[in-house]
């Protein structure tokens, strides 16, 4: 009987306002900054006021050595996957590259956005209802695929490849996959994450105008501040989270450092809403329910929960009521945060991105607090790390949900490997 495959994440990359790499973001969280600020928009139809937005010269350096005559045809969230998967690459492989040590057929792409290339579409046509003409990659800068598709031209790999489009669970819906597609022997390395970028004003707006974003107007502390009753709505923000993910066993001949592995994914549909959780949570219970099973795991074996934590009311209520139900006693035991509360809202690569973060406390024994919880709302009673980082803690397994719009709902289990 063939041993079973599994799969484990070997580099990691990403880019957001907190910063250019992965070990800048993550600095950024130790100290306890955050990346979003007041943002005055030249729309003033946009009641929005905070944002977390990558300083565009900042974006640019980091593609310099990208052919130029691609970066042209990328919008946004295609270059920040870009910039995110060469830090994956060289943490995974060094200089060597993935194809050094595999086949190209055996080597795909993953990479999971919510809005994709709306940014550009919008802006395209703008221009071209002005002038008559826009950009003639105009196609290209819209697609969904974007991202996808440019990471298997920048580096070769000729196998697997989709784009799954489930707002703000994409990214980790792309991680979940990939570590699917690698134990079901269909590759044996991928990479995979999310990237997004929502700065165009009319996509701004139609985010707004729904009432999801923050409504805070002045105080950065009350901006993102998931779990309490000054709670208003999330922050927008961008960029992107890229990770390798490979079959364990050609990652161990090779001699690559693993930092976990992915041991349980689920993903599940509340079937209610577009923008609502379902109140009967069924979606969001089934996801952390069968992700344990998966994993064979116990509730009480879980050291750390990264919650989807949007600092909207109705998500950090669902989400904590979906734990209680799932962990019985343990949910009072077990250290949960919303990473957004630093980041704010990545939409497609949020799930990525806090993928990354579940790594670095396992690696670090630092599990990072939710700050700006001054005010805990009696409702989300559980166990959310406020605002001081826990450091030398035992994290061994980490459970990561993400929620999207639509009712998308998915789980990962990470863990050291074994």
């Amino acid at each position: 009987m063939k041993e079973k495959r599994r799969a484990v994440i070997t580099g990691t990359g990403a880019i957001c306002s907190l910063g250019r790499n992965v070990e800048e973001i993550w600095a950024s969280i130790v100290a306890k900054r955050v990346g979003y600020a007041l943002t005055e928009l030249t729309d003033k139809r946009v009641n929005a006021k905070f944002f977390g937005l990558i300083d565009e010269r900042v974006a640019a350096a980091e593609c310099r050595g990208f052919p130029r005559g691609l970066i042209r045809m990328l919008s946004g969230f295609g270059r920040y996957a870009a910039i995110a998967s060469r830090e994956a690459l060289k943490q995974a492989f060094g200089d060597d590259g993935p194809l050094r040590h595999y086949e190209a057929p055996e080597c795909g792409v993953i990479v999971g956005t919510g809005w994709g290339g709306l940014d550009s579409a919008n802006t395209n046509n703008n221009e071209y209802v002005r002038s008559g003409f826009s950009s003639p990659f105009s196609t290209i800068m819209s697609m969904n695929n974007l991202a996808t598709a440019t990471l298997t031209v920048l580096y070769k790999l000729r196998g697997y490849q989709n784009t799954p489009v489930a707002a703000c669970a994409s990214g980790a819906i792309a991680i979940g996959e990939a570590a699917r597609v690698i134990c079901d022997g269909h590759a044996d390395f991928m990479l995979a994450g999310g990237s997004e970028s929502l700065r165009e004003i009319f996509n701004v707006w139609s985010i707004d105008v729904l009432e999801a974003l923050t409504k805070e107007q002045k105080d950065v502390t009350k901006a993102c501040c998931p779990f309490s009753l000054d709670r208003s709505g999330f922050v927008l923000s961008e960029g992107a989270a890229l990770v390798c993910v490979e079959e364990l066993e050609a990652a161990r001949r090779r001699g690559a450092r693993i930092l976990g592995e992915v041991t349980a994914y689920r993903n599940y549909s509340d079937a209610h809403d577009f923008t609502a959780p379902a109140p009967d949570s069924i979606g969001r219970t089934s996801v952390i329910a069968r992700s344990l099973e998966d994993a064979r795991c116990k509730p009480e074996q879980i050291d750390y929960i990264n919650a989807h934590g949007t600092s909207t009311p109705l998500n950090d209520y669902y989400e904590s009521e979906a734990i209680k139900s799932t962990f019985g006693e343990a949910s009072r035991r077990v250290p949960i945060s919303s990473t957004k509360s630093y980041t704010g809202h990545l939409i497609g690569a949020a799930g990525a991105l806090e993928t990354v973060f579940c790594l670095k406390a396992m690696e670090t024994g630092l599990v990072p607090a939710t700050i700006n919880l001054a005010r805990p709302d009696p409702k989300c009673d559980l166990d959310y790390v406020p605002n001081e980082h826990r450091t030398n803690q035992k994290v061994d397994r980490c459970l990561n949900l993400s929620f999207g719009f639509g009712g998308a709902n998915a789980a990962l289990v990470l863990e050291r490997a074994g």
